[in-house]
């Protein structure tokens, strides 16, 4: 498969992709993969589109996922209280979400039931009325849904720290909107939004679980057929690309001043993009760090000083950036403590890397963690959906774990020299109003 993002094969051909996986490029450029996996007795149905809250403007910021909220509202052939009878009669499971690059649909059932699941989720994608009723019920519920995520102060240092690294990049703004953007929201937008995104070359559907693949395909083309999802021939949009680079704030520090019980601090920086080489040294550095019970962190400021109940690092990766940071959550008291270990920890493996026994250790928690999180028909199927639509190809886990294993203590160690010795943002949740956090 090409790795430039771009399909090489002709429309309608059909492909072995690896081993049991199947591709296939209909005429109008959605792409069909499958997985057989003929032990399960489930199977799991994904419908993804290339459409994420970075592709709004600010006027329209949180279209993307008040669209997938109306989605499941009705279509010219069911109601909303259709489509979910139909699913759960059968004792299957359906929902979404939306992200800041890409939006799933997607469905669970029985094998025996995968055509029903394919013909309710392509009708729902392919089909939706939105109807002006059905817009400002779900008004209220994303606004109800906004103002549950404020009352979460360890969710909102998250987007707090996004804001303080991307600024007003739509990286650094919240996927579901704010109360300024979605309530003046019309349906004449949103319906614009889902007729100009939502089109068959930025459209993957894949399936995992006791399938055939050819099935597959031939349902997904029949309940497709006569929606405005049956277009003219068209070729697979590429994915998307990593350059130009996202421009970043200078390391700065926000403060958003409410009354918890509990502080919540992120210490970060711009991190890397999803397809630079270095990404599998930095899943062994993010282990060594924070990445578990036995990280470097986690021991320090938990084990040992019993500071924090909560301690971890994390790296959040895009076409073209990437975050990656420190999030604790501690007594107020404690922040300035917990900062400074934080800190020392950071800059001490920035300038003396980790160790032979940390390497091992990490690269074994990034194997295992990709080979466990393989167990289900949901991850199956996500897996097959991102290779296509975030890499353009779909990397055989044998060859992640090679990766994976060809990762060097001085891959790491170079990695960790010039990333952890970035300038540093801070974001903090929690009962502060003069507070001066030290740098």
């Amino acid at each position: 498969m090409s790795r430039t993002g771009r399909s090489s094969f002709p429309a309608g051909r059909r492909e072995v992709v690896d081993g049991s996986v199947r591709r296939t490029v209909l005429p109008s450029g959605l792409r069909v993969l499958t997985e057989a996996i003929p032990a399960m007795r489930s199977v799991s149905f994904g419908i993804w589109v290339a459409v994420g809250s970075r592709d709004e403007t600010g006027r329209q910021a949180g279209a993307a996922h008040f669209l997938e909220h109306l989605l499941f509202k009705g279509t010219h052939k069911r109601s909303a209280l259709d489509i979910s009878a139909e699913i759960e009669a059968v004792g299957g499971e359906t929902n979404a979400f939306t992200t800041k690059e890409y939006t799933c649909y997607y469905a669970r059932v029985l094998d025996e039931d995968l055509p029903l699941a394919i013909d309710v989720m392509c009708d729902l994608v392919a089909d939706s009325v939105l109807a002006a009723a059905d817009v400002e019920t779900e008004r209220g519920v994303i606004l109800e849904e906004i103002a549950m995520h404020d009352d979460e102060p360890g969710d909102e240092v998250h987007d707090l720290f996004a804001r303080a690294v991307y600024g007003n990049h739509p990286l650094g703004r919240l996927i579901s909107g704010t109360e300024e953007t979605v309530t003046p929201m019309t349906r004449r937008q949103i319906q614009g939004f889902y007729r100009r995104r939502y089109t068959p070359p930025h459209i993957v559907v894949a399936a995992a679980g006791n399938l055939d693949h050819a099935t597959v395909v031939r349902l997904v083309r029949q309940a497709l057929r006569d929606t405005p999802l049956d277009t003219a021939p068209a070729a697979p949009a590429a994915h998307r690309a990593a350059t130009p680079a996202v421009r970043t704030k200078p390391a700065t520090t926000m403060v958003e001043s409410k009354e918890t019980e509990q502080a919540h601090v992120i210490l970060g920086c711009p991190g890397i993009a999803r397809t630079d080489d270095r990404r599998f040294a930095l899943g062994v550095l993010n282990n060594v760090l924070g990445g578990g019970m036995s990280s470097r962190l986690f021991q320090e400021i938990r084990e040992q000083r019993g500071l924090v109940y909560s301690v971890y690092s994390y790296a959040s990766q895009y076409a073209d950036s990437g975050l990656f940071a420190v999030y604790a959550g501690c007594a107020p008291g404690k922040v300035d403590e917990v900062l400074a270990l934080t800190r020392a920890e950071l800059a001490r493996v920035a300038a003396q890397g980790i160790s032979e026994a940390e390497l091992a250790r990490g690269k074994g928690m990034s194997k295992g963690s990709f080979v466990l999180g393989l167990e289900d028909t949901g991850s199956r199927m996500s897996r097959l959906a991102k290779g296509e639509l975030l890499y353009g190809d779909l990397t055989p886990v044998d060859d992640l774990l090679t990766r994976v294993d060809a990762v060097t203590l001085d891959d790491v160690n170079t990695l960790a020299a010039d990333l952890l010795a970035r300038p540093m943002s801070l974001a903090v949740v929690g009962p502060f109003d003069r507070h001066r956090f030290s740098a």
